[in-house]
């Protein structure tokens, strides 16, 4: 009586699907690590216990002396109402505010209600605990 089976199980291992799986992992990693982009101006932000990233449209910067910038570029008070409408064309409106903590909230107050008159989404940007 022969009981041999017909069908070898062959006990080799193919790395080819997890090969597949860790290159993907590392594309995946590389697109969503250039979204993050950093002010370029040295303000010394406040910190919160919850630091959500958000996909910057527009930066509006507020130095500890006062002065005003929109990505990364020097704007009056006066001229920031325009320079904004102008840099809503073809985005959607999102601000993210950088402001220094030493500066005083009614300068970030009047920042925000330029925005929010132009229909734009605000954010303040923080620095994690």
């Amino acid at each position: 009586m022969n009981l041999k089976s017909k069908h070898k199980v062959e006990a080799a291992f193919s790395m080819s699907s997890m090969t597949d799986v860790i290159f993907l992992l590392l594309i995946f990693f590389m697109l969503t690590a250039s979204f993050i982009t950093p002010s370029g101006l040295p303000v010394n932000l406040p910190t919160s216990k919850s630091s959500n990233i958000v996909i910057q449209k527009v930066s509006v910067t507020i130095t500890k002396d006062l002065k005003y910038y929109v990505d990364d570029e020097r704007v009056s008070l006066n001229k920031l109402e325009g320079v904004l409408r102008n840099a809503f064309t073809g985005k959607a409106g999102v601000v993210v505010l950088h402001c220094d903590k030493s500066v005083p909230v009614d300068h970030l107050v009047r920042v925000a209600s330029i925005a929010t008159a132009l229909e734009a989404k605000v954010s303040i940007a923080t620095k994690p605990n």
